[in-house]
């Protein structure tokens, strides 16, 4: 075995314990200042859509903070203005509240800048530059993260971010591309459209949104004729492998919905969480293992897996 697939390994059983034993999701969406009435209704829609998809696949209330422009204008579900001192304020009170093996997903909507040196996403009042998000983040020392940045010049928050066991996603690909970005649009519309679920497990994951909204972005800009200007970016240091396993809310099986289940639908949600667990380890190993192997497992554990949600979703139809 090379060097390579013994440190993957080793990246396998530190990573593979928190997979397989994740507790809960906390979301903070964050938006930032829109500019004009124009490109604000936009934003706070965008966000109330994240929000209430989180909500419809069975995050708590609890689990969500949104931060943004105008708290009277999003139908009461925006918890305060995204100033630096409330976002400053978000993360340390999930922190705070975050057991071991949590989950956050941050995204922020708005507009982002970088002058060369320093990038920032733009906020009401002081900004809060890429440094400034990392010292946020470092406050989660053993959750996994989802960190989503859908602004111009995003890409410079790679870099910045980037880490063992989290995934960071920017709308461009460096600090250079400032105009203003679709990609938010395409990326909401994935985290809740059944066209994004490629896997067919009922869930979109983060790896599968992505794919879905860079596709929609290309097909917009061919159908205007004009040069693609954004390149969105995915970095979660495992050639997709954690970002396939990462997603907006917790595993069915363990939503405040599934606890009222029958045990008959019960036991079929946390067998198709145990086949999406072993997906998740074995794509994590793949560097390690000999190519047809690891094709002939990864087939055999996705076909089990479409298998199980067919007879999840029959299930359910037939309690309709």
């Amino acid at each position: 075995m090379t060097i390579r697939g013994l440190l993957l390994l080793c990246l396998f059983a530190a990573f593979s314990p928190s997979i397989a034993a994740a507790q809960d999701t906390h979301l903070l969406v964050i938006v930032g200042v829109g500019g004009d009435d124009a490109h604000s209704k936009q934003f706070n829609t965008w966000a109330t859509t994240v929000v209430n998809a989180a909500k419809k696949q069975g995050l708590p209330p609890a689990n969500i903070i949104y931060l943004g422009e105008n708290p009277e204008t999003s139908g009461g579900l925006m918890k305060a203005r995204s100033t630096k001192e409330n976002v400053t304020k978000a993360f340390t009170d999930i922190a705070a509240a975050s057991k071991p093996n949590d989950e956050l997903f941050v995204l922020l909507i708005g507009h982002g800048s970088f002058d060369g040196r320093v990038a920032a996403f733009n906020l009401p009042g002081p900004d809060l530059t890429a440094t400034d998000y990392a010292a946020l983040l470092d406050k989660f020392k053993t959750q996994k993260i989802v960190f989503v940045n859908t602004s111009s010049s995003s890409g410079e928050f790679i870099q910045a971010l980037a880490g063992p066991a989290r995934t960071i996603v920017t709308a461009t690909r460096h600090g250079g591309e400032r105009n203003e970005t679709i990609f938010p649009q395409f990326f909401v519309e994935a985290l809740d459209a059944e066209a994004a679920d490629r896997d067919r497990n009922g869930r979109v994951s983060v790896q599968e949104a992505f794919d879905y909204a860079t596709a929609k972005v290309k097909a917009a800009y061919e159908q205007k004729g004009t040069i693609l200007t954004e390149h969105a970016t995915l970095d979660d240091g495992n050639q997709g492998a954690l970002a396939s396993a990462q997603y907006l809310a917790p595993e069915r099986s363990r939503t405040a919905a599934a606890q009222n289940l029958d045990p008959a639908m019960r036991a079929l949600l946390e067998e198709r969480d145990a086949l999406e667990h072993q997906v998740t380890d074995l794509r994590l190993k793949k560097d390690a293992m000999p190519a047809d192997q690891y094709d002939q497992q990864l087939e055999q554990l996705l076909t089990d897996l479409a298998l199980k949600t067919r007879q999840i979703r029959d299930a359910e139809a037939t309690k309709k």
